[in-house]
């Protein structure tokens, strides 16, 4: 599947996506973003030959960040994409080849797919890299682990890496089992729980701090902090993430549905909704039914052109859920005993995102919610312990 490398007008197209979120308040008008902080990292990037992990996200108000550093005089030799690809736009897992973009003619080189990781011959001629990238916040998000990966890529290869930091929208609680050895992915990389309460800057200093990357080499990294965001300051995105997280509900509902993607049930991919309704053809409560179809985003989304019934979250407004702090099991726990079809709920992707096998095992043994969470506990405790060393915001 080519990527669309098409050169971005985010002065209409920004202005589009907008309406899918809801109104920023005062508060959230007064952060800066690390892209909007060009004073700091400008004249890092004079004379430089720059290689960037961007995508749709990388914006600074309804201007690309090529678009500013190109326009600023900026060498910008060679840009990365994640999955989804350059322009956000590409289904989830499907590869993404590189292109170049169309106006500018920068070769676009895709971080997902055959190729995860920036091999040396991609990273000749640059001398800095920039990540500037939008993250949710959930373990099993992918542009973290392309963080990873980037940080290791740029510490084999002496190249200084300047990630511009973003806030993280579920910054605000830690959450979920933590990601056990033996069940590493690219939906998980790292020993940390599912919601793990960090900006993109502050897990990267975690990477390198907990010596994570390979053989405990180090990156030579430079964080460009946002301005005025607390880690319980409310933050609407933008510009959506990726696809299929395309309001702040599903922001905050990700970290909770996503566990479904490991199941029999649809999630909302193939309607207006994703991330926002979980179904089933069979699932017997009747009250409230969808049809998944073909979308941007889901070519071939789950139960497609067949009517599921299941469990409708829309009515679930942004600033409850932000309250609510916390993964609900509840969803998933209601779902596995509606359906009674035992073990075959689940499929093998399941543990790959949970980052454990007892998950499963809980839920199928019957045990609540609580009781699921006690056992936790002890892992998050240590996290936020180890956490709080790497904390660059309140």
């Amino acid at each position: 599947m080519k990527v669309n490398s098409g050169h971005f007008v985010f002065s209409l197209g920004a202005l589009l996506i907008l309406t899918t979120f809801r109104n920023c308040t005062a508060q959230e008008i007064q952060i800066q973003n690390g892209a909007e902080r060009l004073e700091l990292y400008m004249p890092l990037l004079r004379n430089e030959n720059v290689g960037m992990v961007a995508n749709q996200t990388s914006v600074i108000g309804s201007l690309h960040l090529v678009d500013v550093l190109l326009d600023n005089g900026i060498k910008m030799v060679k840009i990365f994409s994640p999955e989804h690809g350059f322009s956000g736009s590409v289904d989830a897992g499907v590869a993404v080849i590189g292109a170049d973009d169309i106006r500018t003619g920068i070769s676009i080189y895709s971080l997902y797919g055959s190729k995860t990781k920036p091999s040396p011959d991609d990273l000749k001629e640059i001398d800095v890299m920039i990540f500037d990238l939008q993250d949710v916040g959930a373990r099993f998000y992918t542009y973290i682990s392309t963080l990873h990966n980037v940080m290791e890529a740029c510490a084999e290869n002496g190249i200084e890496l300047i990630i511009l930091d973003r806030p993280n929208p579920n910054g605000h609680y830690i959450d979920g089992p933590l990601l056990e050895k033996g069940f590493e992915s690219f939906v998980g990389i790292h020993p940390i729980p599912v919601v793990y309460g960090m900006t993109i800057g502050e897990l990267a200093q975690m990477i390198n701090g907990e010596g994570w990357l390979q053989g405990g080499i180090q990156c030579d990294l430079k964080i460009i902090p946002c301005k005025g965001y607390t880690h319980g300051t409310p933050y609407t995105l933008p510009v959506h993430p990726s696809p299929n997280i395309t309001t702040m509900e599903a922001v905050y509902l990700y970290p909770s549905l996503c566990f479904f993607e490991g199941t029999v049930m649809n999630v909302g991919r193939g309607t207006d909704f994703p991330f926002r309704l979980f179904g089933h053809p069979d699932y017997p409560d009747r009250s409230f039914s969808y049809m998944p179809s073909s979308n941007s985003g889901n070519a071939d989304p789950l139960h497609k052109g067949q009517q599921c019934s299941g469990v409708d979250l829309t009515g679930m407004h942004a600033d409850s859920l932000f309250a609510m702090g916390r993964i609900n099991l509840g969803w998933i726990m209601e779902a596995y005993e509606s359906m009674d079809m035992g073990r075959s709920f689940f499929n093998g992707y399941f543990n790959t995102l949970a980052g454990n096998s007892s998950l499963m095992e809980q839920i199928i043994k019957g045990l609540t919610e609580e009781e699921i969470r006690k056992t936790w506990e002890p892992d998050l405790n240590k996290f936020r312990q180890i956490r709080t060393k790497y904390l660059l915001y309140e």
